[in-house]
């Protein structure tokens, strides 16, 4: 009787590991819920269409004081001298990061309210802001005539997708003694964008450590090329 009962409980514990498949569906919504401060300086002049420069700042410049996103770039190049044009500087909250799609909402907003020519906008930024610049510019790369990263690192789907900004004439700039964001990030990009898009440039700093971005914002130049550019279709 003794064996019995065992040979049932073994019978038992086998049909307790028996496997089975389901096959399911699930249907949801996720809401997520964003607040962005920013500075819009608008020109002297807002008769006709004007270019709308857009200005991402750094990791230090976060938080809600919205001067802060003033004390480097274009806002602080109008301090003493005129860009006839938008300047758009949104400011990323304190334990975030950028995200391309509530900047890109942004932009939307900043257009419909104001008479900005939208086959001139221009977007830059800096260290993390040029790490944002990058991320932007491959998700809506049907909004942008010129891009400017500074500094900034290049996540992975630029580096792979990167003929996806092909039409968007792009000057990079870097120091070459970076010790935040290494420079070996902008020549990769550089190589990358090179085999198909004819209008990028890689400038690199022998003498700049991070802080690269003072050279290129301080400098009437580059605000004269972004202007001549002017959006064309992307295939």
């Amino acid at each position: 009787m003794k064996y019995k009962i065992i040979i049932i409980a073994f019978l038992f514990s086998l049909n307790s590991f028996s496997q089975s498949d389901v096959n399911g569906k699930i249907k949801t919504e996720i809401v997520e819920k964003h607040e962005l401060g920013y500075a819009l300086h608008i020109p002297a002049n807002t008769k006709g269409k004007k270019p709308l420069i857009i200005f991402l700042h750094g990791s230090g410049e976060k938080g809600t004081d919205i001067e802060k996103v003033k004390v480097h770039g274009p806002f602080k190049y109008i301090k003493n001298h005129e860009l006839d044009a938008y300047i758009l500087a949104p400011q990323c909250p304190e334990n975030e990061y950028w995200n391309e799609e509530v900047l890109y909402r942004l932009i939307l907003k900043i257009q419909k309210e104001n008479n900005i020519d939208a086959n001139r906008i221009y977007l830059t930024g800096l260290s993390m802001g040029g790490w944002g610049a990058w991320n932007l510019a491959f998700a809506h790369p049907e909004t942008f005539a010129a891009l400017v990263p500074i500094a900034g690192f290049v996540d992975r789907v630029p580096m792979i997708e990167d003929c996806k900004i092909k039409n968007i004439p792009t000057r990079i700039f870097h120091g070459l003694l970076d010790d935040v964001v290494n420079v070996d990030y902008a020549i990769t990009i550089y190589k990358k964008l090179k085999s198909c898009n004819a209008n990028v440039e890689l400038t690199i700093f022998d003498d700049a450590r991070h802080d690269s971005w003072s050279k290129v914002y301080d400098n009437q130049e580059i605000y004269d090329w972004m202007f001549k550019q002017i959006k064309t279709d992307i295939k």
